[in-house]
Formats: C-alpha cells, sequence, structure tokens
C-alpha cells in the first residue's frame, strides 16, 4: 500500500491530482488497509506543511510526529505491516530517529529519479556514507527503488547499482515493467540468489565506507553472520580499465576470495588483488579466512595549530576548534610535519566536517573537494563525502595517500581550493 503523511498524495502532474493523503485520517485508512491484507506501506511525505506546498526539503515543522502517528496506528490493527517512511532524509531520520522506533525503513534520500542516472547513483552512495552504521535489525536505509532494467544505465551500472543496494541492506523494490521484452539481462542481476543473500544476511549490517582514491575507485565493506566480509570495490571512472583493490584497506593482509556476482572462487589474495572492471562496474566479494594487518599509527596535527590563509577561520564545535573557510581564496597550511627517516609517500587520515548535502546532482553531490599539496608540490584532489546534515558531525579517518614528503620535520601540508569550498577541519594525521 501507498500513502502519504500530507494533506494530499503526491504526484507526476506538479502536485495538481489532490488525491487524498492521510494526515488527520490515520487510525482510519490504517485499519483499512489491515482489512485488505496489506503486508506493506510507503508512507510519503508530500504536502506535509498545509495544502500548498507540494514538496518542502526543507519543512518549518518537525515531520516525525506524521510518521510516529501512522507508525501508532499501524500497530492499534494488530496486523504486522512494515512500515517504510518515505521522507526523503529530510531532518536525518537515520540519526534522529534511532533503529526501528519510528519505521522498519527510511528514505535516505530524495528520489533515485527519474531518469536513471550514474549521477544518481553517486549521489546517494555519497550521502548513506555517514549513516550505514544507524541501519540493524528492524530498521534500515532505504537508498530507493532499483532501476535494473532501464537503459539509461549500462548492464555494468545496473550490477553496481543492484550489489550496492544490497550490500548496504537497502530495500529491494524492482522499478521496471517486467513485462516489458528485452529484460534478460536484468532479469540475470535481479536474481542473483547470491547477491540478495548479502542483503538478507541475518547479521543485518550494512557495508561501510573504506577508502576513495578520488576519481578512481571506491572500497566498501562490511560483516556477515558466517564471520565472512564482503567488499565492494566501485570503479569511479566511465571506461573499462585495470582496478587494484588493496586488502589493507579492509583491514586485512590476506583472504580466500568468492567472486559474489559470479560465484568463482578466486583462491586466496594477498596483499592486493588487480581485475579489470567496465566503468563504474564493481568487484564484489566476499572474504574468509582472513589475517589481519595492523591498523596504520599517525602522528596528528590539529588544524588550528596551522597558518590561515585568506578568509580561512576558526570556530569552536562541542568544545573543539574547526577551521573553516578553506576554499575560494582561504587556505590551511600546516607546518613542521614530521616526513619521517626517508620521507616519500605518506598515509594521511584527515577528520573533517562537511554537511554540504544536496537533493539534486551537482559537480561533486554530497561531498566537497579539497586540493592538498605536500610542499608547494603539485595538488593533489581529494573528494570528500558529508560527514552529516549538520555542521557539528565529524567524520574520522578519511584516508589519503600523498607524496612529495621529505626526510625531517620540516615539511608542509597545504589545504586549498581555488573555486570552490572544502570541508572544515580538525586534525590531520600522516603515518608514523
Amino acid at each position: 500500500m501507498y500513502s502519504v503523511g500530507g494533506f494530499f498524495s503526491c504526484d507526476f502532474v506538479g502536485g495538481t491530482a489532490h488525491w487524498l493523503g492521510s494526515l488527520n485520517h490515520e487510525d482510519a485508512d490504517a485499519k483499512l488497509f489491515a482489512q485488505w491484507g496489506a503486508d506493506y506501506l510507503k508512507y510519503d511525505n508530500c504536502y506535509a506543511v498545509n495544502e500548498t506546498d507540494f514538496v518542502n526539503f526543507n519543512p518549518p515543522i518537525q515531520i516525525k510526529p506524521h510518521f510516529t502517528k501512522m507508525r501508532d496506528s499501524l500497530a492499534a490493527t494488530g496486523r504486522p505491516i512494515a512500515f517504510a517512511a518515505c521522507e526523503w532524509g529530510v531532518q536525518d531520520p537515520a540519526r534522529s530517529w534511532p533503529g526501528s522506533s519510528v519505521a522498519n525503513s527510511w528514505r535516505m534520500s530524495n528520489d533515485i529519479g527519474p531518469p536513471p542516472s550514474w549521477d544518481n547513483l553517486f549521489r546517494i552512495i555519497n550521502q548513506v556514507v555517514p549513516i550505514t552504521g544507524f541501519a540493524g535489525p528492524g530498521g534500515f536505509n532505504d537508498l530507493d527503488m532499483l532501476y535494473v532494467g532501464h537503459s539509461e544505465l549500462t548492464a555494468a551500472e545496473q550490477q553496481t547499482h543492484f550489489s550496492f543496494w544490497a550490500a548496504a541492506k537497502s530495500p529491494l523494490f524492482i522499478g521496471v515493467d517486467l513485462t516489458k521484452s528485452g529484460l534478460d539481462s536484468a532479469l540475470a542481476i535481479l536474481k542473483n540468489t547470491r547477491v540478495v543473500a548479502v542483503n538478507q544476511d541475518s547479521l543485518e549490517k550494512s557495508i561501510s565506507f573504506k577508502r576513495r582514491y578520488t576519481n578512481d575507485h571506491d572500497v566498501w565493506a562490511g560483516p556477515l553472520s558466517d564471520g565472512s566480509t564482503v567488499v565492494l570495490v566501485i570503479n569511479l571512472q566511465s571506461s573499462s580499465r585495470s582496478v587494484t583493490f588493496n586488502l589493507a584497506d579492509v583491514g586485512f593482509a590476506s583472504a580466500t576470495a568468492q567472486d559474489v556476482v559470479t560465484g568463482t572462487s578466486l583462491g586466496k589474495l594477498t596483499t592486493s588483488y588487480t581485475t579489470t572492471l567496465a566503468g563504474h562496474g564493481s568487484l564484489f566479494l566476499k572474504l574468509t579466512s582472513a589475517t589481519t594487518t595492523p591498523a596504520p599509527q599517525f602522528t596528528w596535527y590539529q588544524a588550528s595549530s596551522g597558518t590561515l590563509g585568506g578568509g580561512a577561520n576558526t570556530r569552536s564545535v562541542k568544545g573543539s576548534t574547526i577551521v573553516g573557510n578553506v576554499g575560494n581564496g582561504g587556505t590551511l597550511t600546516l607546518n613542521n610535519v614530521d616526513g619521517g627517516s626517508s620521507g616519500g609517500t605518506k598515509l594521511l587520515a584527515i577528520d573533517y566536517i562537511n554537511a554540504d548535502y544536496t537533493m539534486t546532482n551537482t559537480a561533486c553531490s554530497n561531498c566537497r573537494e579539497a586540493l592538498f599539496s605536500v610542499n608547494g608540490g603539485t595538488a593533489v584532489r581529494v573528494q570528500m563525502p558529508i560527514s552529516g546534515q549538520s555542521w557539528d558531525i565529524l567524520f574520522q579517518n578519511y584516508l589519503v595517500s600523498l607524496s612529495g614528503f621529505k626526510a625531517g620535520k620540516a615539511n608542509t601540508i597545504t589545504i586549498s581550493n581555488p573555486s570552490a569550498w572544502t570541508p572544515d577541519f580538525y586534525r590531520i594525521g600522516v603515518q608514523v
């Protein structure tokens, strides 16, 4: 069943259909849905503020009471009805609605489309980065419906789409006309029992973000109930090419691997694994018998101890000093950074804040870019997803490798962006 916690329903004619919503009629509607034998209710968010405001991504009211009222009305029927809140990620339901206290799933973004596109997928992937840990038994991040079977996405993009949604424990809803001809390839993706099994795993834990190699590939991973680990490596480029998965990015030195999509055994992987991935394609692995590798150790440098240039300044967040207004002329330079005994390439860990989230596709949807330069050398562009929906939520240990360090403690790291804002920075670690 579908309804809406507003005066009128959502529609595709600009809000003019005025189909009645369930606001102020929750008890009667819930009772009717139960009488009809409904097992699932998608509860949308149009006209939530008043009878003229069709879609409002920044409503002046708290919308949570609309959803708790329908939750209670469904419970009063005595029929178990899965409750899917479709509030488009407004007011950060993953954080503000703990577990399954309000709904069994909550949309963590606005609509995935139409039209289907890789940009839509990437926007949603960036937006789920900081909230994967809030998904668990009885309550899940809903990444919206599946566009598998739509020709606007390549076969590789469709497979990545399905694999990511499954591993993130999103509800899986097919958004294509199954009576259309030519859907054999889409059905092969959707009916892959190994991928579906990851989604339905009894541990009910989402994959989480591990590493981004900007404009190259993403690494995500998470546990399964049998003690194994699933890993998803996503080719961020639009062309087919060789991509290397470093096992250290998920904390392992070696592991036995199976390709989840094909079921092929890859044997024992040690240190790394290189394969060819189609444009926006992915490598979906199940790792068992893994041996761990020690976590990297860092020397930390507070951003507030650095030299601020242009309009960069400091602010206090929960008793800590954060450097903001970096970019658009503002710069942050850390001095006297230890390059160790040999210099060269170092792994950095970055703690930052970025609440620049968006409901539309931009050049860097739900992320900001920063340019990092070591000792005045060529700057490296680093793409950093949102840390949350407010400017007091910290993302910790964003990893990036930078070259150009000299031996000793006379190194500098300069952060800038000449044409856009970077995230705000708390501290930066350089691997010991």
